[in-house]
């Protein structure tokens, strides 16, 4: 028997290994998995609540510059000395520059990689071509002359954009290295270029405006989390710097005026008494006062001065340096006081008289407007001025404590008269880049975040603030930022990219950069936290990193820390995918207690049994009087009959009385509840989990405002059902209804479903082409005046 049931045994095990196992795949995706296992990892010099650690460094890079622009040539020339400071625990043994200017070259990555800008084989764009042509035949890019330390020469090698110095001995931490080097280049033409700075020719009068930037070789910065920051510069990825401070000393045209990162060291040698008193006068003005008038500016521009002068300029605690020069400029300039320190910071604008009326009714206005909102949403503004100058470049750039801003008036000829006029793009669109470019200086110019890795973290950022800035110059301000409905065509493209995608592999640079990352931002200041807990966050994000380097997890985490919110899922949802937002309100079920009572409780099956819609042929047949045979014949009717599925039987009440009996007071109490109880179902459509804002209407017209926390979705992240507990009838439920959370598809967010409304517009059709009749047309002139 023992052998039997060994054998058997076996033979059961054979059999059950001969099956195949069977697995299931789960379905399930956690929204609300955390970030930590993809965020580097906590250390001495970046902790985990987004701080920098006891341990954090950077590098410092101090300049001496004497620099001079030949306009006749278009061409800067320079000299320049460096002290850099390794505050790094490690040793190096060579250092990186950046060399920017080489992008232009034809050999650069950035020019051997274009596509031609043919959008098909048979067209091509003017401004392209004319690209092709000036890299092709001009030399542009750095030449440098000289590479030096203590008179001996340096080894250096050129990759693109980058330039290596190799270091004479190993640089330790804690040590510094000091060395000069040489150069010049060609002026690009900066709007044919396609240039962040350059020069703009103006053919009325013969003269240029420059505005010079990524101008000098700049160190490359080197940090903890990457060491070397130096990808290649190939156009869309900006830069990332050292702190460092600056002497720069720039010899110009003597009739050209000169406005730059960091303050003026030598007025009397550069202004007039005249321009002195009025910079003295601007300080204390509430109004933007000129220092240099339009008349002063259209005299400059008559005629070229032969000799030059050296404005001299110093800078402390800056990433960069750029200035604007020309003989062209309009200057004026206000002062704004700081709301904590009472400090009096310079906003300033410079721009050709082409810019008037617009830039001198808005430009400083926006400066300081900027200025003042800027430092309360993030830290006071640390630096004494801030310049707006009309440069060369069609949209904006920004630098320490300078900017480049584009939009102009229109100017026409009408009966031998000159008309000025500017349309309303214009001048909103002239505040929004001042407002923009400003608020660079803030983010990424003092919050030094890695432009040419995360834009998002600058524009994004930066935008967001902008859009604040925006709704208060005035109520109804047309921002193109922060209102939620502005990202929903890119999240619902199939040509997006995640925002956390590396600068130059961004698809859709513009709504990926700058309009998704702010939309995030507002969606996370009004719905996910409230503005208090938002705005405290924020706001120690940004002094916690200013003049120091965040990257993403300093923001994520900082975020988290000072608002006690996990925001994982909104992190990894609206910044790791290109998922969106489409919830549908899928349906409404109205319900009451039941509370077992069969009286009450049959009465209500019988009535909901009346409204059920009887089948067409039963309700025609009613209609009809048909003769049926149990009237014919009475005996056929029996206890069926004469009793419906719903009576209540004797049995039924004690059954129900026994239940009674089995329950505690409260729980008797319970069955008494006499609410509206409403489930509605929602449908997670487009993957991104949200918030769920409800308004909810009652029967007798009065509204509440729900808002239910986006972890509902948690256990389920594409079906969920939010009960409402009323003492009123419910009589329409809509989801959104203020347009906060992105939702692409407002059809399905209410109940009842709204009907769609539109207007139709009647046309005829027109008749094709004639050649014949433009022909004819064509020839009737000639033949007229042959008959003459």
């Amino acid at each position: 028997m023992r052998i039997f049931s060994i054998i058997l045994a076996c033979i059961f095990s054979l059999t059950v290994a001969a099956d195949p196992v069977q697995q299931t795949k789960g379905t399930f995706v956690d929204k609300f998995r955390q970030l930590e296992e993809q965020l580097p990892t906590p250390n001495v010099y970046r902790t985990g609540s987004g701080a920098p650690g006891h341990e954090y460094w950077q590098q410092q890079v101090d300049y001496s510059i004497k620099v001079t622009l030949d306009e006749n040539e278009r061409r800067i020339t320079g000299s320049q000395s460096v002290e850099y400071q390794n505050n790094s625990p490690d040793t190096l043994t060579y250092l990186w520059l950046q060399m920017d200017q080489n992008r232009f070259s034809k050999h650069s990555d950035a020019v051997a990689g274009m596509n031609g800008g043919r959008g098909n084989p048979d067209r091509m764009t003017y401004s392209a071509l004319e690209y092709i042509a000036r890299t092709e035949t001009q030399d542009w890019g750095f030449n440098v002359t000289r590479v030096q330390s203590g008179g001996r020469d340096l080894r250096f090698a050129m990759s693109d954009t980058m330039m290596r110095l190799d270091l004479p001995e190993p640089l330790a931490p804690g040590e510094s290295f000091s060395f000069e080097i040489d150069w010049w280049y060609n002026i690009v033409e900066a709007k044919i270029m396609g240039a962040r700075g350059g020069y703009e020719p103006y053919e009325r009068d013969g003269n240029d405006v420059y505005f010079i930037s990524q101008w000098f070789p700049r160190l490359a910065a080197y940090t903890d989390l990457k060491g070397w920051e130096h990808k290649q510069f190939i156009g869309t990825g900006e830069f990332t710097l050292e702190f460092g401070d600056y002497d720069v000393e720039i010899t110009v045209p003597a009739d050209h005026i000169v406005g730059s990162t960091g303050e003026l060291q030598n007025p009397r040698d550069v202004l007039t008494r005249e321009q002195r008193s009025r910079l003295d006068e601007a300080r204390t003005s509430d109004r933007p006062i000129f220092i240099v008038t339009q008349e002063e500016a259209l005299e400059n521009e008559k005629e070229r001065a032969t000799d030059t002068k050296t404005w001299k300029f110093s800078a402390e605690n800056v990433r960069d340096f750029a200035f604007g020069s020309s003989r062209k400029f309009v200057w004026d300039a206000m002062g704004v006081e700081m709301p904590d320190s009472g400090r009096v910071v310079m906003a300033m604008s410079l721009y050709p008289d082409e810019a008037m009326p617009l830039w001198d009714k808005y430009s400083t206005h926006a400066v300081a407007h900027t200025l003042e909102t800027y430092s309360r949403y993030s830290f006071e503004y640390p630096y004494p001025v801030a310049w707006s100058v009309n440069g060369p470049i069609g949209g904006g750039m920004e630098y320490p404590m300078i900017t480049s801003n584009g939009p102009r008036p229109v100017i026409e000829e009408k009966d031998g008269k000159e008309i000025r006029t500017y349309t309303k793009r214009a001048k909103y669109g002239l505040i929004s880049v001042v407002i923009h470019e400003i608020g660079h200086i803030y983010f990424p110019m003092i919050v030094n975040s890695d432009e040419r890795n995360w834009a998002w973290m600058d524009e994004g950022l930066n935008s967001f603030v902008q859009s604040i800035s925006e709704r208060e110059w005035e109520a109804f301000y047309p921002s193109r930022y922060g209102h939620p409905n502005r990202a929903i065509p890119y999240m619902v493209s199939p040509n997006q990219t995640p925002i956390m995608t590396q600068s130059d592999s961004i698809i859709g640079y513009f709504p990926n950069a700058y309009t998704k990352p702010a939309v995030a931002l507002n969606i996370l200041r009004e719905t996910v936290m409230g503005r208090e807990l938002f705005d405290f966050a924020f706001k120690e994000f940004s002094n916690r990193w200013k003049f120091k380097r965040p990257y993403p997890a300093d923001f994520f985490r900082t975020m988290e820390d000072a608002s006690a919110k996990d925001l994982d899922w909104f992190w990894r949802g609206w910044f790791y995918t290109t998922d969106h937002v489409d919830i549908a309100l899928k349906g409404v079920t109205h319900a009451r207690i039941s509370d077992g009572d069969p009286e009450i409780e049959n009465q209500f099956k019988r009535d909901e049994a009346a409204k059920e819609k009887s089948y067409v042929a039963e309700t025609r047949n009613r209609t009809e009087n048909l003769s049926q045979r149990i009237n014919r014949f009475p005996e056929l009717v029996d206890f069926y009959n004469e009793n419906d599925d719903f009576i209540v039987t004797d049995k039924m009440r004690k059954a129900y009385q026994g239940k009674l009996s089995g329950l505690k007071g409260w729980e008797k109490e319970l069955l008494k509840f006499g609410h509206e109880l409403y489930f509605i179902d929602f449908e997670n459509i487009g993957g991104l989990v949200m918030p769920l804002v409800l308004k909810v209407t009652f029967e007798d017209g009065t509204t509440e405002d729900v808002r239910v926390p986006a972890e509902i979705w948690r256990a389920n992240a594409k079906e969920v059902t939010k009960l409402l507990v009323r003492k009123k009838k419910i009589v329409s439920v809509e989801l959104d209804p203020y347009l906060e959370t992105a939702d692409a598809d407002m059809s399905n967010n209410a109940w009842p479903a709204k009907a769609a409304t539109s207007r139709v517009e009647l046309f005829k059709r027109r008749p094709g082409r004639n050649l014949m009749r433009e022909a004819m047309d064509d020839q009737q002139p000639a033949e007229t005046e042959s008959e003459g």
